[in-house]
């Protein structure tokens, strides 16, 4: 759940379904003792508490806990926060025992790390990190040039290629996602990307693939793909092109 803190922007949403939420009903089905799964919720419970999520509902099988706005909203946390350092920084590093801290904000009812619009709309919208200047080398004007080509590449792929928006496609692999450009481009309800920031990528860009309501990991090529689903219906791009793509990033 500490891990969850770290990915979760402010006001985000953490859902959790099945055990051992509802044991009082369910434990029989389960075939698990009750003191095992009542102990399991507590648990869950006391750290929500302490990383001060507020739980908004649980109905059924199913709990919600919201993320709060900023720091200033939650000043009895009782964990420990990471030392400054590069939060993305994660690949190959030891999990600590801490959470890290909110950005600043100026006032207490400021989102921290920025307000973002809703879905579909923050797709195109200035992502807080890139109009903010914090990633270097990246500005509001090279990030819409980069839109501005993948909506010229995705378009003239669906002439060549009339499945990409008939529902044939569902999962799709970016190797080399960049910005996130390629999925904001394709996007459909009847399809979904998988954004893959490469360890050796000269910037790194997951945070903005977030921040447009995307999905994405990082990865290093020379290590077997781990996460769900094992298939995808197309994989973008081509692994022999790989290098030179990232070449222009």
């Amino acid at each position: 759940m500490m891990e969850v803190d770290r990915v979760l922007r402010p006001v985000g949403y953490w859902v959790l379904s099945g055990p051992p939420i509802n044991w009082k009903n369910n434990y029989k089905a389960w075939q698990r003792p009750k003191v095992d799964l009542e102990e399991e919720q507590r648990k869950i419970e006391e750290a929500a508490k302490r990383l001060c999520w507020e739980k908004k509902s649980e109905k059924g099988e199913i709990a919600i806990w919201q993320k709060r706005v900023n720091d200033d909203s939650c000043r009895d946390r009782q964990v420990s926060f990471c030392k400054a350092g590069d939060v993305d920084d994660v690949w190959y590093k030891k999990m600590k025992e801490c959470i890290t801290p909110y950005p600043d904000v100026s006032g207490s009812d400021e989102v921290a790390g920025g307000e973002i619009k809703p879905f579909p709309e923050r797709l195109y919208a200035i992502p807080p990190r890139i109009a903010s200047g914090s990633i270097p080398g990246v500005t509001v004007e090279s990030y819409q040039e980069d839109n501005d080509k993948w909506k010229k590449h995705v378009n003239a792929y669906k002439k060549i290629n009339r499945l990409i928006d008939s529902g044939r496609y569902r999962n799709i692999m970016d190797m080399n996602a960049g910005f996130g450009g390629f999925a904001a481009a394709i996007q459909n309800p009847k399809l979904w990307v998988m954004n893959v920031m490469p360890t050796i990528a000269e910037k790194n860009t997951l945070g903005v693939i977030y921040k447009r309501g995307l999905i994405g990991i990082y990865h290093d090529w020379s290590e077997g793909f781990s996460t769900y689903p094992r298939t995808y219906d197309l994989i973008y791009p081509c692994p022999w092109s790989f290098q030179s793509v990232q070449g222009q990033m």
